[in-house]
């Protein structure tokens, strides 16, 4: 569709029902749509008088995500139970017509990349930067043999760094978007998106993180994810991956009168690498006692009957970290199961039992967290313990509202999740913004889309 014909369209309400299908919150369609028309105009205002600028253009969006379970166990090969969320980055793209081998992407508040195709190799001193990113996906695409090409991009999004919700993932998704449905008819699938983003994030961009992130942000809803569970899959090309086990699990929030609170804690994530960094490499310490490289490789009981042997050579953590593993790579499926329950019962009273043993097992998560994993906050600054302080308020909320928090992502600061029931959202929310200031805490959905072209 050509910019002023969107912009009409837009204005007129015309996808007021793809818009609320995609963010799930009628308080928001006005934002939603002032939003989309201001991209349109910064793209137009930002390209108009290039040479490479084309009207026609689309939409692509991809959401951020949020772990419901499955706490630092995915880099052990367990299992995780993500979601994507409703907030989200979206492109405003077209083809480069004049100069089909040059990329331009302009992302708000920041400055223009522009990258050649006829390079797409790696580079060290590109690591950690945005460029390297779009040149991994790109580069990620064209080794199993998609089409790519030129395009002009304005992308803005409301998934917040640092926040937790995967800001980097969702831009992965969104160029990998970009290219599937500029080049190649949207056929390259949510998956290999995904696979193609953690490339991206790994390779080009310098960072070792797990698929879990991609893979919420690229397939959407509810996702329960077996990273032990693995199969190849082949491109025509030849080119092979490994693809995880995945059940999609659809849970509309508002059926069972609860919302998904996020809140940022305004804790600093300054000198925390090494805290993040202990914990997967406590964790391959215990693995490595026994020759393997990955907790999952260890049956739980051989680690239990030689804990004497662990506490003397590796310490205490780790080991309570192995034993947080093992419960909490079964509680996410078991999380997955009891969702799975409950969509699947149409009485009222099994519906919400199931549900409730779900918010049991995410409250557990989050207390196994605090006390066995240990990433509530960090012990080389005592003084300092927002997440600390915002679960113990959160959960006495809780305790008159019904419903279950826990530390959300990473830990030692950044933000905690809360399932809330509806009936108390308001009062939840004013105590925690009271704490750590107006908009701390985000309500949000559990969004079924994951990567997609709007329009």
């Amino acid at each position: 569709m050509k910019t002023n014909e969107l912009i009409s369209y837009i204005n007129e309400g015309k996808l007021d029902d793809r818009l609320m299908d995609i963010y799930l919150d009628k308080d928001k369609l006005s934002y939603q749509r002032d939003r989309y028309i201001k991209a349109v105009e910064s793209y137009m205002e930002l390209y108009k008088n290039s040479p490479s600028y084309t009207d026609e253009i689309c939409i692509v969006s991809a959401p951020g995500r949020t772990e419901v379970g499955g706490n630092h166990t995915d880099h052990q090969h367990g299992e995780v139970l993500a979601a994507s969320i409703n907030d989200d980055a979206v492109a405003i793209v077209g083809k480069n017509e004049q100069n089909s081998n040059m990329v331009y992407i302009k992302s708000e508040g920041y400055d223009m990349i522009t990258i050649s195709l006829d390079d797409t190799s790696k580079k060290d001193e590109e690591e950690g930067t945005t460029l390297a990113l779009i040149k991994g996906v790109i580069a990620g695409c064209q080794n199993r043999g998609y089409k790519i090409g030129g395009f002009n991009a304005y992308i803005t999004s409301d998934v917040l760094g640092g926040s937790g919700l995967s800001s980097s993932a969702a831009f992965e998704t969104v160029i990998g978007n970009i290219i599937s449905h500029l080049f190649n008819d949207g056929t390259i699938d949510a998956v290999t998106i995904a696979i193609i983003g953690q490339y991206a994030e790994n390779y080009y961009f310098g960072k070792p993180c797990g698929l879990m992130d991609q893979m919420a942000c690229s397939v959407g809803s509810l996702s329960h994810i077996d990273f032990n569970k693995n199969e190849e899959y082949t491109y025509e090309n030849g080119t092979v991956d490994q693809r995880p086990f995945i059940e999609k699990i659809e849970l509309d929030l508002d059926t069972v009168g609860y919302s998904l609170c996020i809140t940022d804690t305004k804790g600093s994530h300054a000198d925390l690498t090494p805290d993040y960094a202990a914990v997967p490499a406590e964790m391959k310490s215990v693995a490595a006692f026994f020759g393997k490289e990955y907790l999952i490789d260890v049956p739980e009981h051989d680690v239990i009957d030689n804990i004497p042997a662990l506490r003397d050579k590796l310490g205490d953590r780790a080991v309570l970290r192995a034993l947080h593993f093992y419960d909490e790579t079964a509680r996410a499926g078991k999380e997955a199961a009891y969702l799975q329950k409950h969509e699947q019962v149409t009485n009222k009273k099994e519906n919400t039992h199931f549900f409730d043993k779900f918010l049991e097992e995410v409250q557990k998560s989050g207390d196994s967290s605090y006390k066995y994993l240990q990433n509530v906050y960090t012990c080389h600054d005592s003084l300092h313990q927002n997440v600390a302080v915002a679960l113990y308020f959160s959960q006495n909320t809780l305790g008159e509202a019904g419903g279950a928090s826990r530390v959300h992502g990473g830990g030692f600061a950044g933000t905690i999740q809360a399932f809330v029931n509806n009936h108390f959202v308001e009062k939840y929310k004013s105590t925690m913004d009271k704490l750590f200031g107006d908009g701390a805490c985000a309500i949000l959905k559990i969004r079924k889309f994951g990567g997609i072209k709007v329009i």
